[in-house]
């Protein structure tokens, strides 16, 4: 059975850092790309970062070039997401994700970016 975990959300201030975390199992993680998503108040869900099954290849949205840092560790089935100079625009669930012929998801963390 397919399970995602993420943990590491929280109540930060703008500037502020935070670092998710996702573990996995039930597959062979290695052999999957692998994505964050966040669904902000009343917001579409929408793709973040996105990591290939090696760890040679990272995609960001724009919105977070230059602040987010996608990683992963195949030995510990982990996928990251180093986020720095939060902003209060990205307060929202963040969920790890990957595909193999269905979308498989985590149950979400809150990040919450506030003074």
């Amino acid at each position: 059975q397919v399970q995602l975990v993420e943990s590491g959300g929280g109540l930060v201030q703008p500037g502020g850092s935070l670092r998710l975390s996702c573990v996995a199992s039930g597959f062979t993680f290695s052999r999957y790309d692998m994505n964050w998503y966040r669904q902000a108040p009343g917001k579409k869900r929408e793709l973040v970062a996105t990591i290939t099954s090696t760890g040679g290849s990272t995609n960001y949205a724009d919105s977070v070039k230059g602040r987010f840092t996608i990683s992963r560790d195949n030995a510990k089935n982990t996928v990251s997401l180093q986020m720095n100079s939060l902003k209060p625009e990205d307060t929202a669930v963040y969920y790890c994700m990957y595909w193999n012929l269905l979308n498989y998801w985590g149950q979400g963390t809150q990040v919450t970016v506030s003074s």
